[in-house]
């Protein structure tokens, strides 16, 4: 017999969203800075100082990639557990990890100063960060859909999305205040570190999850279904999924390889590119950055909205036919390095792949019932997120070495919207289900 989910009142969902919000916002906010750096520190702190600029950068985005091979496994660690003792719990521990590490970060000598032990434990930072992000997003989406009332789910489950465009500003925005008011070789020196150090938040909010809010009604009515049945062995939720649900699962990381990857390569690689081949002013690429991403936040919200109304699918598919379309005007834009250019090309490409990043937790979430839900939705996401923005710096680095032009790039940003323009085709349409318990 199916445990009901008793709904949540306007107060305490209230609560909800705006939890998962804050919590998403400095998990991206930890995540993300690690790419400006990547970008703008990082070759020269923790390589070789003889070693080429170029090879440099692909080492410092190397580092960058390992917290996306890191973030499937920790999909798959923390789904396992938020589908067995709840999202709270797990989200709570993801949360505290991720402060842990961008923390210490912050505390690293460089290679001038340890050799080769400092990349070292670069990377292995990075890696904890990666598992920390790939449990993140499983719990953050599903305190809010499981949340939701019917109807909605898409809605609701845009909000937690919110927290990419709002790490995105505060990261930009943490550099551009530290760079302004510091000396290069001041910022090279330890400026760069206040942006790790203040990730030390993250675990007090950490903290507030665990002591402040309820899990989900969804997650209450399966705990309740579980007593109700015999006791028998409890199987794996992640080889549950694995083995009932491989087509979903495959299908929805091809949906995300294209928001994935053309994001990064505008938020990371756009900033290397015009800084390192362009010769632009740091300052002004982030400044552009930060605009332009916060004038296409809104449009995370309406399209969660457009998802309830008219169907997951269809808003994906548009953001994927644009988006594509899109990259070929966004390059020329930036290679003119005119301002209010660059903005426009960041804000309309944000605004296109908003409209497949917005109603993806609702998506997501809606192909999986609730005993694995968190494992099938995490490990879909995950795993697009290494084929679409783990390597994506990398690979555009390399395209433009061999091809001297940024056409290529938006070729690439057009492959990737291709991909996921076929795997959201393949699926089927899911915002008539009602989340499912067993």
């Amino acid at each position: 017999m199916t445990a009901a989910a008793a709904p949540v009142r306007d107060n305490k969902l209230a609560k909800i969203v705006g939890t998962s919000v804050a919590a998403s916002s400095i998990e991206w906010y930890d995540f993300f800075i690690y790419g400006t750096a990547a970008a703008l520190v990082f070759p020269k702190l923790f390589f070789p100082a003889d070693m080429p600029p170029a090879v440099a950068q692909i080492a410092a985005f190397s580092t960058f990639a390992v917290g996306f091979i890191a973030r499937p496994i920790g999909g798959m660690i923390f789904g396992h557990f938020g589908d067995l003792v709840g999202r709270k719990k797990a989200l709570v521990v993801a949360l505290l990890v991720m402060g842990t590490a961008t923390t210490l970060i912050g505390c690293l000598p460089s290679y001038a100063t340890v050799g080769v032990a400092a990349p070292l434990a670069l990377v292995l930072l990075r890696f904890a960060q990666g598992l920390a992000v790939g449990g993140q997003w499983g719990g953050a989406a599903l305190l809010a859909t499981e949340s939701a009332p019917p109807g909605k789910k898409g809605f609701y489950g845009s909000f937690p999305q919110l927290g990419v465009p709002t790490g995105v500003v505060l990261a930009n925005l943490i550099f551009l205040i530290m760079t302004a008011n510091f000396a290069p070789e001041t910022f090279a020196a330890w400026g760069w570190r206040v942006p790790f150090l203040l990730s030390v938040l993250l675990v007090g909010l950490g903290l507030y999850v665990q002591l402040k809010l309820e899990d989900t009604p969804e997650f209450k009515a399966l705990e309740e279904a579980k007593g109700a049945q015999a006791q028998g062995a409890q199987q794996s939720p992640i080889l549950q999924a694995i083995r009932r649900h491989p087509k979903e699962i495959l299908l929805a990381a091809g949906s995300f390889v294209a928001s994935n990857g053309c994001f990064y390569l505008v938020i990371t690689f756009l900033v290397s590119y015009c800084v390192t081949n362009l010769g632009m002013d740091r300052p002004k690429v982030l400044w552009a950055l930060l605009v332009g991403t916060l004038l296409s936040a809104p449009s995370l919200p309406i399209s969660g909205w457009l998802s309830d109304r008219y169907g997951r699918r269809g808003v994906y598919m548009v953001g994927a036919v644009l988006g594509g379309v899109w990259a070929f005007a966004l390059w020329p834009l930036v290679d003119a390095q005119g301002f209010w250019g660059m903005v426009l090309g960041i804000a309309v490409a944000s605004v296109f792949l908003n409209f497949m990043y917005g109603p993806q937790s609702a998506l997501f979430s809606e192909l999986f019932s609730a005993e694995i839900r968190y494992s099938g939705a995490s490990l879909g996401y995950q795993l697009g997120a290494i084929v679409g923005g783990g390597f994506a710096p990398i690979i555009a680095t390399a395209l433009l070495a061999e091809y001297k032009t940024s056409a290529v790039i938006a070729a690439y940003m057009a492959a990737l919207c291709t991909i996921s323009f076929v795997s959201i085709l393949l699926l089927a349409e899911t915002n008539k289900r009602e989340h499912r318990t067993p």
